[in-house]
């Protein structure tokens, strides 16, 4: 079914929820899904309503023009998609295959509504699976020495493919300041421990010193800031004394790949809100 996805942020105050409401009402909206959440901390107040396209007598342009003043009135930042268009979605990789073949699959089999519009890689390793699934792959090879051509054709593709949003699925590499402004809260990454411990590189390892009992993965916007940008989802497997690091290594795979698909399911329905560092995910 086809449905429009309004999503709102706003410092909280009354009415809210009864003018959205009303003006949805006014024009025979038929609410489908309706999330709200008023952060006592921050004062702000986050909504997601979806609602039947078929519904309303106009389009999303006629939609914005009738809400504009209502979000004018209550400091909205605010939008609204059609499910019906499908974001563009570039992932890149490196040579571990294990997080990009779980969303090739669930993309080929319709779980993830999303167009892949290229593989993006600082290695050849990988291209005979993507290529099996008809989608592009591009071989962009980064000098540690200098690494700016390679993520300047990096960003030339992103924009020259119209991407909505760009998925790490265990790029090794650390993106520039500016290519992490310029698609802010678009890029996605997934960290294979559970943020903010163990940063950086071997959390397996580093896990397997301190003896913890879980270990887990986090899947997360990225920020100029390593490691630090706002969380989307997490998630943890339990271990004990008697789990090696290539056991740790072994479970922590089969979490990462279930948060990195779960975050960025929850991105491409806009159920991720950002505010500050934080996120409100109406999961």
């Amino acid at each position: 079914m086809r449905t429009y996805r309004l999503v709102i942020a706003c410092p909280d105050r009354m009415g809210i929820v009864a003018k959205v409401s009303n003006v949805l009402s006014t024009y025979n909206g038929w609410i489908t899904e309706a999330n709200h959440h008023s952060d006592n901390l921050t004062g702000w107040f986050f909504m997601r309503h979806e609602i039947r396209a078929d519904s309303l007598p106009f389009d999303l342009d006629g939609f914005r023009r009738v809400f504009a003043p209502i979000a004018e009135e209550f400091g909205m930042h605010w939008h609204i998609n059609d499910s019906a268009v499908r974001k563009k979605v570039v992932l890149m990789a490196s040579k571990e295959s294990h997080c990009l073949a779980d969303l090739l699959h669930r993309w080929h089999s319709g779980e993830l509504d999303c167009d892949i519009v290229s593989v993006i890689s600082n290695h050849d390793d990988l291209r005979s699976m993507v290529e099996w699934h008809g989608i592009p792959f591009y071989h962009v090879p980064v000098d540690p020495k200098d690494k700016t051509p390679a993520f300047a054709e990096v960003t030339r593709l992103i924009e020259e493919q119209q991407a909505d949003c760009v998925v790490l699925a265990r790029y090794m590499q650390i993106l520039p300041p500016q290519l992490c402004q310029r698609f802010a809260h678009r890029i996605i990454n997934i960290h294979h421990s559970f943020l903010p411990s163990f940063v950086g590189a071997r959390p397996y390892h580093q896990a397997a010193q301190r003896g913890v009992k879980l270990i887990g993965a986090t899947c997360h916007y990225v920020t100029e800031e390593l490691d630090a940008g706002p969380i989307i989802e997490q998630d943890v497997a339990r271990i004990s004394h008697r789990q090696n690091v290539e056991d740790m290594v072994r479970l922590g795979k089969d979490v990462e790949k279930m948060v990195l698909s779960r975050g960025l399911r929850y991105h491409l329905e806009d159920r991720v809100l950002v505010h500050d560092n934080k996120t409100v995910v109406f999961s």
